[in-house]
């Protein structure tokens, strides 16, 4: 059996990290008070709303897995700043996620979306905002003075391949074009695996290879975390599909059943709910199995993938 952390330990470490990510991107982002502070206001309030960062946290688990046996103690508080970009990606797609053009929420993580509490135009451009701002923070030489160039170049392509047409966009063109499809013939169990790896996927797939990429992982470690990624990813989509029909909206903190009412492509939708929870349980096996090159230094990954199909929000 693969050694996992326990619930005890995974907490404090997902706790720890969090705060972690929180206090970077709490010193980075504009005050409150800068002009245009009504903007400003918007994007704080989507990107302080109580996530749970997984995935710059996973890229910090990548990149201790890599550099368990040679990096100095304080190296890993370097890799911070990198790593919160992907968390300034992700809350930017959430609020242009939630618009009225896109999944029209009126909630999330318990909280009126940025649309409904500042309106439509400034949640739009608190998005495009927060999407910019993830470069500027990789970009920035003062914060990220002890990383090569080289290497920041490498994860600022790693970021933006994942959020663009070729993977988190993309997917969600496809996801949107899809609604009210289901039983055509022309959406196929391929179009859902696509429309997942890409609009989910790609965002996770992207933190786990950041943090092998910052760590100077060799060939066959990146390639590890690369699947573990995969895996991890689609099942974290096919987690949330779940959610959506055995969720509480007290639990999620969002809608609940949208999904079905929507006719959108989700695993429940197109081939059962059982089937989808085996699907996912097979995908977080392949995920740590992924790892078997890796020793204790990649548990936290190990238990992250179990924790994302496990979880109640």
């Amino acid at each position: 059996m693969l050694k996992t952390r326990t619930e005890r330990e995974l907490k404090q470490y997902l706790e720890d990290r969090r705060a972690r990510i929180d206090r970077t991107l709490e010193v980075y982002l504009p005050a409150v008070m800068t002009v245009p502070e009504r903007l400003h206001e918007a994007m704080r309030y989507s990107l302080f709303a109580g996530g749970k960062r997984i995935r710059p946290i996973l890229a910090i688990a990548a990149f201790e897995a890599v550099t368990a046996s040679k990096r100095p103690p304080d190296t890993i508080d370097d890799a911070f700043p990198v790593v919160s970009a992907i968390e300034l990606v992700h809350t930017y797609s959430l609020v242009h996620d939630d618009l009225p053009a896109m999944d029209n929420d009126d909630y999330r993580r318990g909280r009126l979306t940025s649309h409904k509490k500042f309106g439509e135009a400034a949640a739009i451009l608190s998005g495009d905002a927060l999407l910019t701002a993830a470069f500027t923070l990789l970009s920035d030489r003062h914060l990220n003075r002890t990383i090569p160039p080289d290497i920041l170049l490498l994860v600022i392509r790693e970021l933006g391949l994942a959020a663009g047409s070729l993977g988190m966009v993309g997917g969600q063109f496809v996801d949107i074009e899809s609604e009210g499809m289901i039983g055509s013939q022309t959406v196929s169990e391929e179009t859902l695996r696509y429309v997942h790896s890409h609009k989910t996927g790609a965002l996770i797939r992207a933190a786990v290879r950041i943090g092998a990429i910052l760590g100077r992982a060799g060939t066959e470690a990146l390639s590890s975390v690369t699947v573990y990624g995969e895996k991890v990813g689609l099942a974290f989509q096919v987690a949330d599909d779940l959610l959506d029909l055995e969720g509480t909206e007290k639990e999620t903190g969002k809608r609940v059943g949208k999904d079905g009412a929507h006719q959108k492509l989700t695993y429940p939708m197109v081939v059962g709910l059982e089937k989808s929870k085996r699907f996912a349980d097979r995908l977080i096996r392949e995920a740590q199995e992924a790892l078997t090159s890796f020793g204790p230094e990649a548990d936290p990954l190990r238990a992250i993938a179990r924790f994302i199909v496990e979880r109640k929000y």
